[in-house]
């Protein structure tokens, strides 16, 4: 059996401003699980829902950070789980679509780490993927493509160096004071889902706006808000809540929603068709009306995970607001011509509208107010050996 096969078993509103919901901040889900553990998240959001056998621990945190950072976790030893996701660009990479350890360019843009532990579904488009310990098992072991390059032959090599590490034995102590003192997959599974879960942003200057500073969006970004939620733009409307998606899960949410959506990116030969390998939900379902639906990201930190959309192919938030402008984007030559904004599947959402040159600018600048310097500067995420 390979080793990842082991493993897999494992509200508020926005229009126009956050408020307080009334329930406790852990009273429908998750309420008797991990309430000691600091998530360093004000007391006016939600807690997010964590699986009952695997809680958080602070030692636990210690050792998921330490392995997200060490390429020993990599076939060849060159690649990191922060080769792809790297503080400064909150959790991203910079690049259109991510590169593995052995060289192999993969389909789809890299992901930010921001608050992924409210996000019920992991990856771009897999509705069944709905736990970071299954989901981290992906790019560990993954074949088609190869990320880590992690393999049933290179595997005890990698597991044999850190239990020799003095670094390592500590770190394991303090997470599994009660276990067997071997470091395997499984720790090293959960303990980086413990470190992913903790990377928390809710400092930026709109958290500080919604919350009575109003200093701290600047006027432009305050016209740019007003648009932000308007019936005529529909942003807020995919991406709304406090983690500014409607891909949302917390412990005081009776019922979870999973939603994908066509934004109208490519409309192959009329027909509704994406490019593969980048089809959608479609490609887990099989079913013709996912054609095209991807996840719709949260916006916290956009502004440092360019490039966009799934397939990286828009390099400013300038681009991705002349895009939904359009209603979509229509491709006139090659392989890939089409028409999107006429895609037969696309979210009715997605209707396209007009703004002048000073609204582009005010919404981009509130896109902007949603960046967090203290989350990626924040000393408790960053690469520990770096440090003495």
């Amino acid at each position: 059996m390979k080793p990842w096969t082991l493993i897999l078993g494992l509200g508020w509103s926005l229009l126009p401003a956050l408020s307080c919901d009334s329930r406790s901040r852990t009273s429908i889900i998750g309420a008797d699980v991990n309430d000691d553990f600091d998530w360093g998240i004000p007391d006016d959001f939600p807690l997010p829902i964590v699986p009952a056998e695997n809680p958080m621990s602070e030692a636990k945190f210690q050792l998921g950070r330490h392995l997200f950072y060490d390429t020993r976790l990599s076939g060849n030893g060159s690649q990191s789980c922060a080769s792809c996701h790297q503080p400064e660009k909150a959790f991203t990479d910079g690049r259109a679509t991510a590169l593995g350890s052995t060289g192999e360019i993969h389909p789809r843009n890299t992901m930010s780490l921001t608050n992924v532990a409210y996000v019920p579904t992991l990856t771009w488009a897999n509705p069944l993927l709905q736990k970071l310990e299954s989901q981290i098992m992906i790019p560990l072991f993954g074949e088609n493509p190869v990320e880590h390059g992690l393999t049933e032959s290179n595997l005890p090599t990698v597991l044999e160096s850190l239990n020799r590490d003095p670094v390592y034995i500590r770190l394991h102590a303090d997470a599994y004071p009660f276990g067997e003192t071997v470091f395997d997959t499984k720790k090293i599974v959960e303990s980086l889902a413990v470190f992913v879960r903790g990377l928390v942003s809710f400092d930026s200057p709109y958290d500080r706006f919604q919350q009575g500073e109003e200093q701290a969006l600047s006027a432009s970004a305050q016209r740019g808000r007003l648009l932000f939620f308007s019936e005529s733009l529909e942003c807020f409307h995919c991406h709304g809540n406090y983690n500014l998606t409607n891909s949302n899960a917390d412990r005081t949410m009776n019922t979870i929603e999973r939603p994908f959506h066509n934004t109208g990116l490519f409309n192959l030969g009329g027909t509704g068709a994406y490019p593969s390998p980048n089809r959608g939900v479609i490609e887990v379902t099989g079913r013709a009306q996912d054609m095209g639906k991807f996840r719709a990201v949260s916006l916290r930190n956009i502004e440092l995970t360019a490039p966009y959309m799934h397939d990286g192919s828009m390099a400013s938030l300038e681009d991705v607001l002349a895009f939904y402008a359009a209603g979509g984007r229509q491709v006139t030559t090659g392989p890939l011509a089409g028409d999107g904004r006429r895609n037969p599947f696309k979210d009715g959402f997605i209707s396209g509208f007009t703004l002048d040159e000073s609204q582009k600018n005010d919404l981009i600048a509130f896109l902007k107010s949603f960046t967090d310097p203290g989350f990626v500067n924040n000393p408790r995420y960053q690469n520990p050996w770096d440090s003495p």
